[in-house]
């Protein structure tokens, strides 16, 4: 990845959400939400490359091994689990699954030093995007698995209208993130401590469907929705989980047979007992 593809890159997804902005959290959102993404599953057929992958690429560090599974994270915090499995064939993209992990670090200056890494190891990306509420940059894993490495603008700087947050997918000012750096030379030392999976992206083959299961099974609010995208959190943030059918409109339950998602687990802040929940495209919710 050169410079030139980071400052013209199309981003993945248009965005938008809604919540009053007195209920919102003050800089500290999203995993001060009453629930949050806390990690993401994903089957393989090759786990040590692909954790190779989340390493060189995302920044991620092993925490540790059980079986054929690789858990990897930022510091002690576990973000990723890698589950190797054989026979497995390579998702179809037009299949329900995952569409994107979003991992967020802490500030747009840890979004600098990923930036110059990226460049100094000629870096594959799919697209970059200024969101008005965050900066984005994607990624596609070895196996087709989606991937955005994005930070947070202040929330005070969202703008809302009429109980929506205002976004879209703007060119991204890659001379304004590498300005945060200053005088200082660019430092990636890997995903810094605080970086988490802001949000995760599913593809399923009835977004208004998938939406009202999120409201009705899993109590998040709809933030944001549109008739083949919904976007949906818990607190005010922008989102935590969007449903879209953009490339699997139709598509009916998930094959057990193939790589991607396996399961999703979230958070929440009120000690709630550990359940697990399976949406009608057969992905797998934990709560804990």
């Amino acid at each position: 990845m050169n410079r030139r593809h980071v400052i013209t890159g199309v981003g993945a997804s248009a965005l938008a959400s809604s919540f009053p902005l007195s209920a919102r959290a003050a800089n500290s959102l999203p995993l001060s939400a009453p629930v949050h993404v806390s990690s993401v599953g994903l089957r393989t057929r090759d786990a040590e490359t692909l954790s190779r992958w989340y390493q060189e690429a995302v920044g991620l560090r092993e925490i540790s091994r059980d079986g054929a599974t690789i858990l990897l994270g930022a510091g002690r915090t576990p973000l990723l689990a890698l589950n190797e499995q054989s026979g497995l064939e390579l998702a179809n993209h037009r299949e329900a699954g995952l569409f994107h992990t979003a991992f967020l670090l802490p500030s747009r200056r840890d979004l600098a030093n990923w930036i110059a890494m990226a460049i100094a190891r000629q870096l594959p990306v799919t697209g970059t995007a200024d969101h008005r509420v965050s900066e984005a940059i994607y990624l596609t894993d070895p196996e087709g698995n989606g991937v955005e490495i994005y930070a947070d603008l202040p929330q005070e700087s969202w703008q809302w209208r009429n109980g929506e947050v205002q976004m879209g997918s703007f060119p991204l000012d890659v001379d304004g993130i590498m300005g945060t750096l200053g005088l200082l030379p660019p430092s990636w030392q890997g995903a810094p401590k605080g970086t988490s999976v802001g949000h995760v992206h599913l593809k399923v083959g009835d977004a208004t469907r998938a939406g009202r299961w999120w409201q009705d099974v899993m109590g998040f609010d709809a933030v944001s929705t549109r008739d083949d995208a919904v976007f949906l959190s818990t607190g005010g943030y922008h989102h935590h989980v969007a449903v879209n059918e953009w490339l699997s409109a139709g598509a009916g339950k998930r094959s057990g047979d193939t790589t991607g998602l396996s399961f999703v687990e979230l958070k929440a802040r009120d000690g709630a007992e550990p359940k697990q929940y399976e949406d009608d495209w057969g992905m797998l919710i934990r709560l804990t």
